[in-house]
């Protein structure tokens, strides 16, 4: 299993897809959990803005992947959000569930990420919002990537300001 980690704008998406495609691993990442296994409440939760509790999210993720052959042919994309969804990651691969290979940590700047979000042209990528989502990237998930690193799971940084190729290779080499 891959932790595949970054702000939004990072590339995760694209570089997800690309080693799935490449590796025949399968990509599960939060929007595809609740689109693939959330309730009807829950999607309608997440459409008001709300965010699931860890349990909710920890739960649809361990259906996931309770359907798929091999657990360690995974990358997560958004997953962990929070310290106790990384300790529930590192639960399960200390009880044999999985082997948690490493975290592939995207790295781009404040003003490579707004550049990326505000090109793309969703309703929600404005100048505050991006903001929001850097602190929040700033608070949860910088301290979830030392979390894991003190666990003793690999994590590289990835410079992804490169291109689209560049990144990929880059992940290839470290993989």
């Amino acid at each position: 299993m891959i932790l595949l980690m970054g702000i939004a704008g990072s590339g995760k998406g694209t570089q997800g897809a690309l080693l799935a495609k490449e590796h025949g691993l399968h990509v599960i990442s939060t929007g595809e959990l609740l689109r693939n296994y959330g309730s009807p409440e829950q999607k309608q939760r997440m459409l008001t803005g709300e965010i699931l509790a860890d349990e909710e999210v920890t739960a649809l993720l361990d259906k996931a992947l309770s359907e798929l052959p091999d657990k360690n042919a995974v990358i997560l994309d958004g997953y962990p959000r929070r310290i106790s969804q990384a300790d529930w990651l590192l639960d399960q691969a200390k009880a044999g569930h999985f082997k948690l290979d490493k975290v592939l940590h995207l790295k781009v700047s404040r003003e490579a990420v707004k550049a990326r979000l505000l090109d793309r042209g969703r309703q929600d990528d404005h100048n505050d919002a991006i903001e929001e989502r850097f602190n929040e990237y700033e608070r949860a998930t910088l301290p979830i990537l030392e979390h894991l690193k003190e666990a003793g799971v690999q994590v590289i940084g990835i410079n992804g300001e490169q291109s689209v190729d560049n990144v990929h290779q880059t992940i290839m080499a470290v993989i």
